[in-house]
């Protein structure tokens, strides 16, 4: 396996050294005809979706990552859609983001450069599998791709379409290529770093995967642990507001990073917002787990544990808690957040300003729904994962994110004295 798995990086570092120098005019012809290929073999990858569905419903998952897991004519058309936005992004190699020049008249300059071979490491969403394929390569990156035994049969049948656009450009195929084995021990392989082949690793995944990623990787990793994301009703808030956003915050998508776990709400305004609050959310089948003011609206009402102030449940269940106002919301995300995501509705300026300078995660947000974590509604075409940690980058992971600097000095004969 170790010999097998070290060829695959071997093979990805030859090809990650001829794609850093190719034009972003074969970039973005690989990925047109990746998004071709993808449509067209429609009718496969939902067959090769449906054994991977099939295998799932035997193993009693819930719902939320049946969701996940699914793939629809729409979500394959939204994959293609996906791809070509990521071509029509202007190409961040060779950006130059500085120069200056000293006063022995040297120039000075930062240019963006691509990292290398990225390792990704995800499970269940098969259209990570494009995503990230994708997002390599138009940041100049060779990808190896393991995705969870779950949607394997899936994801390969997204890699024949990537590999195929490749070829079609001219490119290498070795580019983009998928670990070709559903065993856990590939994971570790790649977390050593297969022979210094592979520079960064990028999890996306539950808690258990990142947390054993963080725990293993001999190599530097970008990643996000949890999506404990929560909203917060200020007592300025419009109360019709909150309630479609915490709607679509909570029940667009519940199996998603960018879906609210909890609502805060200001106790100022409890006595009108929390019923209409909790009425919408019931009525749209969610469970409610809320703190003892909270369970006196309704008696459907489950009380809440200690425990799910830090649940990321990525189901139809959220926690309810009443807060004395923005500084004790922004102690409770503080100390049970995730740092990922978060949002306050609020009509008062001053007090979103406050919200959104003082809450310490990824990516803040006023009066919009938490669903906005999402590298396409930023602009960034599409998105391996959102970063939580601080170090080069946070937030969306896209084809910026995926690129680092190197300095160039140019010189007419200067020596140092």
């Amino acid at each position: 396996m170790l010999a097998e798995m070290q060829e695959l990086g071997q093979r990805a570092r030859k090809a990650a050294a001829a794609l850093a120098l190719a034009p972003a005019s074969a970039k973005n012809a690989a990925l047109t005809a990746m998004a071709q290929a993808i449509r067209a073999s429609q009718a496969e990858i939902l067959a090769a979706n449906a054994t991977d569905l099939a295998a799932a419903k035997r193993n009693g998952v819930k719902s939320s990552f049946i969701d996940r897991l699914t793939l629809t004519p729409e979500r394959i058309e939204a994959i293609a859609r996906g791809i070509e936005d990521i071509a029509a992004l202007p190409d961040p190699v060779g950006k130059v983001l500085a120069t200056w020049t000293r006063p022995n008249g040297m120039e000075f300059s930062r240019v963006a450069v691509p990292i290398g071979v990225i390792g990704i490491i995800f499970e269940s969403r098969p259209n990570v599998t494009a995503d990230a394929g994708a997002l390599c390569l138009k940041s100049g990156n060779a990808a190896i791709l393991r995705g969870g035994s779950d949607s394997f049969e899936s994801s390969r049948a997204i890699v024949t379409c990537l590999a195929a656009g490749l070829r079609a450009a001219g490119l290498d195929d070795n580019t983009i290529q998928m670990v070709p084995t559903a065993d856990r021990a590939a994971v570790g392989d790649m977390l050593a770093g297969l022979g210094g082949t592979i520079d960064l690793i990028v999890p996306r995944g539950g808690k258990n995967l990142v947390a054993r990623v963080q725990a293993e990787a001999r190599v530097p990793v970008f990643s996000h642990l949890e999506g404990i994301c929560h909203v917060y009703v200020d007592r300025d808030a419009d109360i019709e507001m909150a309630q479609s956003i915490i709607l679509n915050a909570k029940m667009r998508r519940t199996g998603v990073c960018g879906s609210a776990e909890t609502v805060l709400v200001d106790r100022a305004i409890s006595a009108r917002a929390l019923a209409p609050i909790i009425r919408t959310l019931m009525d749209a089948g969610c469970e409610i787990r809320g703190d003892a003011e909270t369970q006196k609206i309704d008696k459907a009402v489950k009380p809440a544990s200690e425990e799910d102030w830090s649940t990321e449940y990525l189901d139809a269940i959220i926690s309810v808690k009443v807060v004395d106002g923005v500084a004790a919301a922004m102690d409770h995300i503080g100390h049970y957040g995730s740092h990922h995501t978060d949002s306050i509705i609020t009509g008062n300026a001053a007090t979103a300003e406050k919200f959104l300078a003082g809450v310490d995660s990824a990516i803040v947000l006023h009066n919009a729904s938490t669903q906005f974590a999402d590298g396409g509604e930023f602009g960034f075409g599409a998105e391996i994962g959102i970063a939580t940690g601080k170090l080069h980058a946070r937030g969306p992971v896209g084809v910026e994110q995926l690129t680092t600097f190197k300095y160039q000095v140019r010189g007419s004969g200067q020596i140092r004295p």
